[in-house]
């Protein structure tokens, strides 16, 4: 099978039902949310890839130079990269819809995709640290998003998570938002939220 530039897990769905590409965090791999995704589509086709990218050991999708501190040109770099593997992908799949889920770094990957190119039609950020104002994007009107994340993330703070959601909102993106009283951790209230949204 062809990793069209990133080592991943793929179930092949039928045709003209969605795509979804689940997206790790630092550390962890195609496996993180594999069968998550698969659990909440069963008739999509789940695209997982693992992040190219290595801090001491541990996959990521761009690099940093320290914590919240992005390498701005690999970031550029990398999402261009995620762009082409996503319409790749989608176009051989004949897929109705695409569709991401990221957590942590690869929320980050997937926001900023969307960002700059659009791509997704439906996008699940979980713990997005955006540490800058991003550009306009007209193209974002009506794309439907759900941002969850915990009110005291010490890795992403509360106040950038809402700095994020206010943007998409301004590009006039249908935003839904679920806290969580915790931190960087996945609770129940999230995975629930999902399994709403995805289903709308």
């Amino acid at each position: 099978m062809a990793n069209h530039g990133y080592v991943h897990k793929l179930k092949a769905g039928k045709p003209d039902n969605p795509i979804l590409f689940v997206l790790h965090g630092t550390g962890g791999d195609e496996n993180q949310f594999f069968a998550f995704g698969a659990g909440l589509l069963p008739e999509a086709t789940i695209v997982s890839p693992r992040g190219d990218v290595s801090e001491v050991g541990a996959a990521r999708f761009f690099r940093r130079t320290g914590e919240g501190v992005y390498d701005m040109p690999d970031l550029a770099r990398a999402t261009q990269k995620m762009a082409d593997f996503v319409k790749t992908l989608a176009a051989e799949h004949e897929a109705s819809e695409i569709i991401g889920l990221g957590y942590s770094n690869g929320a980050n990957i997937l926001a900023n995709v969307l960002i700059e190119e659009g791509v997704f039609d439906k996008a699940v950020l979980m713990h997005p640290l955006i540490p800058f104002r991003p550009k306009d994007n007209p193209a974002l009107a009506a794309r439907k998003m759900l941002i969850t994340a915990g009110e005291r993330d010490p890795i992403c703070p509360a106040p950038l998570t809402q700095a994020l959601v206010d943007y998409f909102k301004a590009q006039k993106a249908a935003v839904e938002v679920e806290w969580h009283s915790g931190g960087h951790d996945i609770r129940q209230n999230e995975i629930a939220a999902i399994g709403r949204f995805l289903k709308t």
